[in-house]
Parts: structure tokens; sequence; C-alpha cells
């Protein structure tokens, strides 16, 4: 598909056009990919199969080729129908990832047309704010959140942690909390029921079980996965108390998702994880920590995150038409006459109820 709302001299003199590719079958996706200094997990073709195999979204990624066919940028996309949204293309977590602003300003009026051609559909496009010398036709961008990303020197002992999360990690440490690896599917569903618990309390959807399970057997024999578990023995027995997923991709590693015990708070069980995922990244060379996404009314989230030393990038959230904006990428119980109702048995559903509910929601389109 070829590019044809480039402005003015833009249009007259670049050789770019954009393409509908399959980055599982094309490896000049992966090629760029692994080119580029910010080489984040959810550009992968991997995991970009997995999301949409678990959520039955239709993949339409484009990239931008220049006269050679070489690929100069990329942009994860696709194309969901909900029962209530509708017809929306969007990326997730991301925006194209390019190398300058022409192959960037390309990709953005394509997928304004990709989205235009089917008609009453949204297009929403996660990104740091762009300012273009000239304007993508019906893309307007809102804030829509905040991302925290840790910069990781080339040592351990050059980094420059606050001296409270080093006090919280010895803490627990001196408790006899320890970290592994999980090693197996079976420490996986384990980590998984307590994690839909913090999701429980929290009173946020979970992730379904499966995007987890088939992340663990396609990412873990490539490096890309790792789960993270504090552990206690208590009267001889071995309790879970709390565990970090995450995901690798070149040199940044990702916090995906975070599970841990109420009553185990004091502890500190979710620094000394955080602490141990920092200091082993930095220790095998990686170059980014990825602390994830926070709405911008969760002040709380945001101190914490901004007490590691991360460093907040404002996400917009470029949509097409122009007045339709969505805050986050997260599942709350809704705002409307059901939210009392919901708010006040959420926290009471077993969990795996919630787990199947979270299953429900995704395999027929009920957002």
């Amino acid at each position: 598909m070829k590019a044809k709302q480039i402005s003015g001299s833009l249009a007259e003199h670049s050789p770019l056009h954009v393409v509908k590719i399959d980055p599982r079958t094309d490896y000049r996706w992966e090629i760029f990919l692994k080119s580029t200094p910010a080489s984040w997990i959810y550009y992968h073709p991997i995991w970009l199969e997995l999301l949409a195999e678990v959520y039955d979204y239709r993949p339409i990624h484009l990239a931008c080729e220049d006269a050679s066919g070489q690929v100069v940028a990329i942009l994860p996309l696709f194309h969901q129908r909900g029962l209530r949204s509708g017809h929306i293309f969007r990326s997730v977590f991301t925006g194209p990832l390019a190398r300058d602003e022409q192959s960037e300003f390309a990709l953005l009026q394509a997928a304004v047309e990709v989205a235009h051609a089917v008609p009453g559909s949204q297009l929403h496009l996660k990104m740091p704010p762009r300012v273009f010398d000239h304007p993508v036709d019906g893309l307007t961008g809102a804030v829509a959140y905040e991302t925290y990303h840790l910069a990781l020197p080339e040592r351990t002992e050059l980094l420059r942690l606050d001296s409270t999360i080093r006090r919280a990690a010895n803490k627990a440490l001196r408790q006899g909390v320890t970290v592994r690896r999980a090693q197996s599917e079976r420490d996986l569903r384990v980590w998984y029921d307590l994690y839909v618990q913090t999701m429980r309390r929290l009173l946020v959807l979970p992730t379904p079980y499966r995007l987890f399970e088939l992340a663990w057997r396609r990412l873990s024999s490539h490096g890309m996965l790792r789960l993270l578990l504090a552990e206690r023995v208590d009267d001889g027995e071995t309790k879970l108390l709390g565990g970090i997923f995450l995901l690798l991709c070149g040199k940044t590693i990702s916090f995906d998702s975070l599970g841990w015990r109420e009553e185990d708070q004091a502890l500190r069980v979710n620094d000394l994880l955080h602490w141990q995922a920092i200091h082993d990244a930095c220790a095998e060379g990686l170059r980014w920590y990825d602390l994830g996404d926070v709405a911008l009314s969760n002040e709380g989230l945001a101190r914490y995150k901004r007490k590691w030393g991360a460093e907040a990038l404002l996400i917009y959230d470029y949509a097409s038409p122009a007045h339709l904006h969505v805050a986050s990428n997260g599942h709350t119980p809704s705002k409307n006459s059901s939210a009392r109702l919901m708010q006040a048995v959420w926290p009471h559903l077993p969990t795996r109820t919630l787990g199947m509910l979270a299953h429900l929601y995704y395999t027929f389109h009920l957002y």
C-alpha cells in the first residue's frame, strides 16, 4: 500500500512507500528492530503474534521501505472489534519505530488511511508527542499517561539507587526472603493466582492466563522472558510472597506484571524483586529498565517509580477521528451506574472466577 498523502515537497521527492508486512515471515522487520537502540519487546514478532492469538486481534502491521526495499520504519497495528467500542485500529504500547521523521510521517499517514477505509472505525496510537513540518491529516494527540524508564550503568557498582531501596531490600533478605527464577509452568501457574489476587485488590481486570502461558512457552527459549519469585520458608514450608514478570529484548528489560501477598507487604517484597531485577539486568549488560506506565491520576505509583531514579515520558493518544481519545490501556470496572455494585462485589470474587472473567472478556470481545 503506497502512502499517498505525504504533503508538499515530501510527496514529490520522497522515495518512501508503506507496505503491509508480516513480521513472522519477512526477515526485514526483525533486522530493522535489531539495528535500532530502542529494541522493545512490544515490537518483536513473537510478542505481536501472542497478542493477536490471545486477544483475537487482526494484525495489519505496516513498514516503510526506501527505494532499495530496505525497511526504515515499522508500526505494529491491530484491528479489534468490540461489542461496545466497535472497530478500532490501535498500536499496543507502541507507535512507529523509525530512523527519521519522513518515514515516521509516512507510517502515520498510512495508518490513518487504513482506519478510514473501514467506515465508523477509530485509530489510536500511543506514542510520545510529535511535531511535524506538515500535519498528519485527521490525527490529533491528547495526553494519555506517563511511562518510566531507568538508564542502567555499565557496572552494578555504578548503580545509584535511593538509600531507602537498599534498606528495604536488605530488610527483606535479613528476614529470610530469597529470590529465584521460575523454572516451570507450575511456578507460573502458582504466581498467576497471586497476580490475580493483586488485581482483585486493585479493582483491575487481570491479563488472561493464556498470554502468560504462551509467552512462557515461546519466549523463554529465546531468553526473552523472566519470572522472579520471592519466597520465604515458614515452619518448614516454602511460601510464595510475590513475583515479577519481565520481558527482555535487545538492551531493554521491561516490567510487565507483579503479584504480591498483602499480608506480607511489610517485608518490602516488591522493592526486593525490582532491586534484584535491576541488578541482574545491569550485570548482564542491559541498558534500560522499563518500569512501565502510570495513569496521570496515580501520583502514588508515579512517586514509587521515581524513587528508583526512573525518568518519566509523557505518552499521547493520537486518535482519528480527532475527538476520540482513550486515557489508558487498562480495564477497570466502569464508572457508570453499575460501578458501585461492581466495586462492592469485585474484591470478593474467587481468583478462579476473575481469571475466567478475563478470558471471557477478551474471547467474546466484550470491550
